[in-house]
């Protein structure tokens, strides 16, 4: 009997990034290939960004979602951009405060969900309105600049590669090695996949959750930092993209959304698989209402003719 070949779900937004790639270079030219593809993994980064810290998240278990992180993103680009006031020599002290504002606001987001019986959805929505009422009080309507070295760093290319995409991967290949092969890493796959079990079996779900939500609040302030680097500055619109791209490009990359199942590398698939999208629609001319229309299309059309993971 043949034996057909079946790919592995994560996989099929590359193949349509790819050609999509190819479409947007036959109708611009050989010549715009490479600026187009440094352009989706540029902007793709920080979609990997925030979406490995919600994987996190949703891997731990059906109904786990983060729907403050637009507003975390944000929070912590003011704090960090106040922090350093444009100066080079407090680049190191404005990350690790965009850090541990992540962390505290993820942790906040665990408690009300534990202390307070909240559902997630319900729980990150109420503090994602808290962390921008936060920033709107920080910075107000006013863009916080960043120090010139930050922004150097979001765009730098020596020789043509960009700096920025290649560290975004190691934290790909670093969430990856988490999973696979550390305690923590199995734990919050196993406390996805059934809690009960895994409470039987000795993890402590909640100790594991909190490092969830913890890790996903750190991912979108490391998002925010960036991203301010990367575009001239903190203002108060520029985590709202990020709401549903974060939760897409990990259900596309080939998340459970029930838990108990993540793919980091499939992340990069789906965030290139959205930029090259914008690219190709934007390429061709096409309105901004029928992109949206298109966009939502092609989204159904991916999950309906990936191969659906056969019960265990």
């Amino acid at each position: 009997m043949t034996r057909r070949l079946v790919l592995a779900p994560w996989t099929y937004s590359f193949i349509v990034a790819l050609a999509m790639w190819i479409a947007t270079t036959a109708y611009s030219g050989i010549g715009s290939a490479g600026s187009t593809l440094a352009a989706a993994l540029a902007f793709g980064a920080f979609s990997v960004v925030i979406g490995t810290g919600q994987m996190l998240v949703i891997a731990a278990g059906s109904g786990n979602i983060d729907l403050s992180v637009p507003s975390v993103l944000t929070l912590a680009a003011y704090v960090s951009m106040a922090v350093m006031t444009g100066h080079d020599g407090m680049l190191v002290p404005g990350l690790v405060v965009a850090l541990l504002v992540g962390a505290a606001a993820g942790a906040l987001n665990f408690l009300a969900i534990l202390l307070l019986r909240l559902p997630p959805i319900i729980a990150t929505l109420a503090w994602s309105f808290v962390f921008q009422s936060f920033a709107f009080n920080l910075g107000g309507e006013a863009t916080l600049k960043p120090p010139a070295l930050l922004s150097a760093f979001t765009v730098w290319a020596p020789g043509g590669i960009e700096i920025m995409p290649l560290c975004v991967m190691g934290l790909t290949a670093a969430a990856v090695f988490v999973l696979r092969s550390t305690l923590w890493g199995r734990s919050l796959l196993a406390s996805g996949q059934s809690e009960p079990a895994a409470r039987l079996a000795g993890v402590r779900v909640w100790r594991v959750r909190l490092i969830a939500y913890a890790g996903c609040g750190t991912l979108a302030a490391l998002t925010g930092f960036l991203l301010a680097g990367f575009s001239g500055g903190a203002a108060l619109n520029m985590g709202d993209a990020y709401l549903l791209e974060s939760i897409a490009v990990v259900v596309l990359g080939g998340t459970s959304v029930a838990g108990g199942r993540a793919n980091a590398v499939g992340i990069w698939g789906a965030a290139l698989f959205f930029n090259l999208m914008a690219t190709m629609l934007n390429t061709f001319r096409i309105e901004a209402g029928i992109r949206l229309m298109l966009t939502g299309a092609l989204i159904i059309l991916i999950i309906a003719i990936v191969p659906k993971p056969r019960a265990a």
